[in-house]
Formats: structure tokens, C-alpha cells, sequence
């Protein structure tokens, strides 16, 4: 059976309108835009109203991405949702989206992967393109990880915020590369690092998991910093010298966006100029799942990419999870 190559067709977004800035969480928890910004690169953020899920931001992502493309949602086979928040256990954020964006043909599933969970994601829609199971792959990014944050924690609470991305995989032509690569990774010894303790089957939620806060997001910022450079770094030079591609022809590099301090940390270690480095979260912080497909919407519309150059993304996250995909722009 011959593989056919799969390329991104559109790219969206969508965020929420509140911003909260540094000098707002600044009233509520003890710290500072200065002691913030210094740390993390971040300025603001934006967070989702109460009573939205991750699949409403997922939703209003997919729609601006059908109209982009000008299709309707009914062509589309199969919808993955990278997430850690979903809105609930079950039915499955993919399924919320699915009704919502009125997909009736596809199926879908949430893929849990962290802050590597939209390139986990969209390795896994390459496949049904390259088998040729599918025609049109939705894949999203979407996390509410203000819904998982304590706010009296200042070295948690600063970090993140709500959005979502999506991409839309389609064949792509004769004479086209599209995704070129995709190298995925995991070492569960890290975990410890990076966790959310409560609510799952181990410590099902009860009283006693909410008075302990075990609802919330625990980290040791120290050993994410450490491995989350060495291993964004080490897999960028990978996929890069397995497909004989130098750093030199890449023309945007997409970190995950989790502080400024780990991105500029690969920027130094693989040699590359902040001109050819997509940076936002300034303006967004963390939002997990969300940052990559972000920064490629973005990135899109103000005309940094052009059709044939090399995009090599990269993300750390949780598990620890780490990959990077490789493509080249064929729109």
C-alpha cells in the first residue's frame, strides 16, 4: 500500500475576550508585573467566562477554520481534540464539537497528551490521510486551564491561560511535501513533576481531594525548565538532520509557549535569530494544548510563512511528553 502525504489546508483560532493582565492578578495574589514578566515573558492572558467548556473555544475555532476553507462541516471524516481539560469525562470534547459545528459525518475522540497534545494530535491525523482512510482530518488544540488553577498559588496561577487552534488535514498534491515528519516521545519518570493529583480513578473527587486542593495544578518549575529545554532542543536537531533539513533553512520555529526563559534557552542552544521564532505569550501565557495552533494562526495571518517554507515546531509537556513535527507551507 502506497502512503499518500497529508499537508495543513487552514489554520484558526480563537480566544476568549477577557484579558487579565499581571497588574490583575496582582490585586488578588502576592506579585507583580514586573516579578511576572521577568520570569516568564508573560503580560496578560485570557480567560474563559464561567460556563464555557473547551469545546466551545474548539468549536468557534473549527467554524472560522470551515469558513476559511470555505467547505461545510459535513465534509469533515474525523475530529481530534487535544486536550486536558475537557469539558467533561464523558461524552468526549470531540463529540461536543462534533453537534456543535453540526460535523453529522465524522467521528472523533480526545487525545490527551498535555502541552504536547496538539502535535501528538496531529501525528495521529497524518495517518488516516496517509492510509487514505480519510479525506478531511480536524485536529484541535483547546484547553480551560484557568478551570484547573489555583489563585492563590502565584508560581501556578501566573502561567496559563484559555484558547484554542485548529488545523484541517487534507492529501496534499503531487510535487507537494506537506507534513514531511512528525518524531513523538514520552518518559513517564517525569510525571511527578508535573500533575494534576485529584480527580481521576486514583483519588476520585471528594471532599476531602477539594480541601486538600488536589484539583489544581502541581509543578516543580525547576525540573520542567531543565528537561523541557534539553528535550525540545534534542528533538528539534533530530528530526532536523533525519530529514537533511538545516536549521537555516527553517523559516519559523514554534515553541510551545510555556516561559520565555525555556524558549530563549532554544533559541540559544539550536542557533536561531528571534526573527524566525514564533513568540505570543506575551499576550496568551500557557495555554497548553492550544499554544502551537495558536502561534501557526497567527503566524499565517500576518504573512511570516509563504508557500514552500520549512515550518519545524517543537513541545514539552506533562508525562513528560515532548516531540516536534517537521512541514513544509503548501498554501
Amino acid at each position: 500500500m502506497s502512503l499518500r502525504r497529508a499537508k495543513i489546508t487552514a489554520v484558526s483560532h480563537h480566544v476568549p475576550e477577557r484579558r487579565v493582565t499581571n497588574h490583575d492578578l496582582a490585586k488578588v495574589v502576592d506579585t507583580s508585573d514586573e516579578w511576572i514578566h521577568d520570569r516568564t515573558g508573560i503580560r496578560e492572558r485570557r480567560i474563559a467566562d464561567k460556563g464555557i467548556g473547551a469545546s466551545d473555544l474548539g468549536a468557534k475555532a473549527a467554524q472560522k477554520l470551515l469558513e476559511q476553507r470555505g467547505i461545510d462541516a459535513s465534509e469533515i471524516d474525523l475530529i481530534i481534540f487535544a486536550t486536558v481539560t475537557p469539558d467533561m469525562f464523558f461524552p468526549s470534547s470531540a463529540c461536543l464539537v462534533q453537534d456543535k459545528i453540526g460535523a453529522s459525518r465524522a467521528w472523533g475522540f480526545d487525545l490527551s497528551g498535555a502541552c504536547s497534545g496538539f502535535l501528538y494530535a496531529l501525528s495521529t491525523g497524518v495517518q488516516f490521510i496517509a492510509t487514505g482512510a480519510h479525506r478531511k482530518v480536524l485536529v484541535i488544540g483547546a484547553d480551560i486551564m484557568t478551570s484547573i488553577i489555583n489563585f492563590q498559588d502565584r508560581a501556578t496561577c501566573v502561567l496559563f491561560g484559555d484558547g484554542a487552534g485548529a488545523v484541517l488535514l487534507e492529501a496534499a498534491e503531487d510535487g507537494e511535501e506537506g507534513i514531511i515528519d512528525c518524531m513523538l516521545r514520552c518518559d513517564g519518570s517525569g510525571g511527578q513533576y508535573l500533575y494534576m493529583p485529584a480527580g481521576g480513578s486514583l483519588n476520585p473527587s471528594s471532599v476531602e481531594t477539594v480541601q486538600k486542593k488536589m484539583h489544581y495544578v502541581h509543578q516543580d518549575g525547576r525540573n520542567v525548565f531543565k528537561f523541557a529545554v534539553r528535550g525540545m532542543v534534542e528533538i528539534s536537531q533530530d528530526i532536523l538532520s533525519k530529514n537533511k533539513v538545516d536549521i537555516e533553512d527553517i523559516k519559523l520555529y514554534i515553541p510551545h509557549q510555556a516561559n520565555m526563559r525555556i524558549i530563549r534557552a532554544a533559541m540559544d542552544k539550536l542557533r536561531m535569530d528571534e526573527s524566525r521564532v514564533a513568540i505570543n505569550i506575551d499576550k496568551y501565557a500557557n495555554t497548553t494544548a492550544a499554544t502551537i495552533p495558536i502561534c501557526l494562526s497567527e503566524a499565517i495571518e500576518s504573512k511570516r510563512v509563504e508557500r514552500n517554507d520549512y515550518i519545524l515546531m517543537a513541545s514539552f509537556g506533562a508525562g513528560f511528553t515532548w516531540g516536534s513535527v517537521l512541514l513544509r507551507w503548501e498554501i
